[in-house]
């Protein structure tokens, strides 16, 4: 328990250091959402640009595909119309060479284009006026066109060509048409081949980055064309396993972002079904190019928030440093201002406040409030005997006294004036009030001998109690506590008086 409690200092407010640290963290983190919002948005931004433009590309290559498809299908149509001729035969072998073949010359990177029978033999060969013997039964797409008597065209699988042609080693995708009489019945197959070099000039034709690739595949995930290649045998190949590929399939169009089984670089994914056609064209646009000057702009961004943060923070700190400073300097200076230079105890000024504010509290509770007034007997006279500095010694043990026998933290002394001191008890009645200044008396009165002393120091004890009970002022009660005081000297000192 200590002896007296602190001085009352008016106008005391919390730490405005504490707010400013709190208020710059704030917005800090206001500052880090914000830009961390912006680029998750750029971010999206720029996926959605190169979607977009993935879109386009894809757009251009399936645009570019059908067309040269349906003048393939036009061939195929024309020659299996001037096939069903029945005067095509009666025609010399120039004539119905140029009748069979008329439109093939307006299809592009085309290959042999052939009209089989039944059996696959050749009948008509677009580069012979008359054809080598021949027999493609085995395949694919004429055991497609055996089995099925859908009347559609049929794409094959990709292959190389039979021959010794300069060509041979290059890769060719067929469009082929049944051949049916009226009835239904399988007279043969048209078919034209496609050299897939045509692939690799149309993607040549489009400029994609480094680390991005063009792909078509067909229905059963077999790779088409390839821009660049990934690997150096993987046409022909199938890829339907894979997991992008899959998803590819069974999507048919869209967009999203995975990891390249083949090389394992992230890539953005665009694709889409080319028309009614069994092909799919991919966009793999790499994720280091469409990123890339996001990436940038991230680093760039996210270096200057960060110094620009750091620095808030370091503003904030020395400004809450000096804020500090200046509270502690202010609360000294109060402390300074509510305390006695020489006793260390409240002054007077501390005392009126403090005094007014307990009564008014007493007021609202309607509880006890007890004033001491305490006197030094015949200091004058120690003072002149003793010097100033013994009487100030003796007032700064009197103060100690007075403050060790004054215990709860509610209560204060102070220094009136002089040799005189003052204590305020609030929740303390007139009988409590008399037992506290009774015990400093005697404790006063057992303070050792100064040197040279003839008797120990002594105190008068003057009390005034306000009550419920009572009708007076903050100014009777004072002026009851000294009048008490007054009375304890008259009656001989070193005694207390009630008032």
């Amino acid at each position: 328990m200590t002896a007296s409690r602190t001085p009352y200092i008016p106008g005391r407010t919390g730490r405005p250091e504490l707010l400013l640290i709190l208020g710059s963290c704030l917005t800090v983190i206001a500052i880090l959402s914000i830009v961390t919002f912006l680029l998750i948005r750029e971010h999206a931004n720029a996926q959605q640009a190169a979607t977009r433009s993935a879109t386009t590309i894809a757009q251009l290559i399936d645009a570019d595909v059908l067309r040269t498809v349906e003048l393939y299908d036009l061939t195929l149509q024309g020659l299996i119309a001037a096939s069903q001729r029945d005067d095509l035969k009666q025609m010399p072998p120039q004539v119905r060479h140029l009748v069979l073949f008329d439109r093939s010359s307006t299809a592009r990177f085309k290959g042999d284009i052939l009209l089989l029978d039944k059996h696959g033999e050749v009948l008509a060969d677009s580069s012979l006026i008359e054809p080598k013997p021949g027999n493609f039964a085995d395949r694919d797409y004429f055991v497609a066109h055996v089995s099925n008597r859908d009347s559609g065209m049929f794409i094959s699988r990709p292959f190389k060509p039979r021959c010794d042609c300069e060509d041979k080693d290059q890769w060719r995708i067929s469009f082929s048409r049944r051949i049916a009489s009226p009835t239904g019945e399988f007279l043969g197959v048209a078919v034209a081949s496609m050299r897939l070099a045509y692939f690799d000039e149309l993607f040549n034709s489009l400029d994609i980055g480094d680390d991005s690739t063009l792909n078509i595949i067909n229905n059963d995930g077999i790779l088409l064309a390839q821009k660049p290649y990934l690997q150096s045998d993987s046409i022909g190949k199938s890829f339907a396993s894979r997991p992008n590929v899959v998803r590819i399939l069974r999507e048919g169009s869209g967009s999203f972002s995975s990891v390249s089984s083949i090389d394992h670089q992230k890539r953005l994914y665009t694709f889409s079904r080319v028309g009614n056609l069994p092909l799919t064209v991919i966009v793999a646009l790499s994720s280091d190019e469409v990123f890339a000057t996001w990436e940038r702009t991230a680093v760039v961004i996210s270096g200057a928030t960060g110094v620009l943060c750091i620095g808030l923070l370091w503003l904030a700190w020395l400004l809450s440093r000096e804020l500090r400073l200046r509270h502690n300097a202010e609360r000294d200076l109060a402390q300074l201002a509510a305390t006695d230079a020489l006793t260390g105890m409240a002054n007077r000024r501390t005392l009126d406040q403090v005094l007014r504010h307990e009564w008014f509290r007493a007021q609202r509770s309607a509880l006890p409030l007890s004033v001491l007034m305490i006197d030094a007997d015949h200091f004058k006279a120690f003072n002149d005997r003793h010097g100033h500095q013994g009487g100030d010694d003796a007032l700064r043990s009197l103060a100690k006294v007075i403050s060790a026998n004054v215990r709860r933290p509610s209560d204060l002394v102070a220094r009136y004036g002089g040799e005189e001191f003052s204590v305020i008890l609030p929740e303390t009645d007139s009988a409590g009030a008399q037992q506290i200044a009774e015990a400093i008396r005697v404790a006063v009165e057992q303070l050792p001998l100064v040197a040279g002393a003839e008797s120990p120091m002594t105190v008068s004890i003057g009390i005034s109690t306000w009550t419920s009970a009572s009708e007076i002022s903050l100014e009777q009660l004072l002026f009851a506590a000294d009048k008490a005081l007054y009375q304890a000297k008259e009656g001989g000192r070193n005694r207390v008086v009630a008032g």
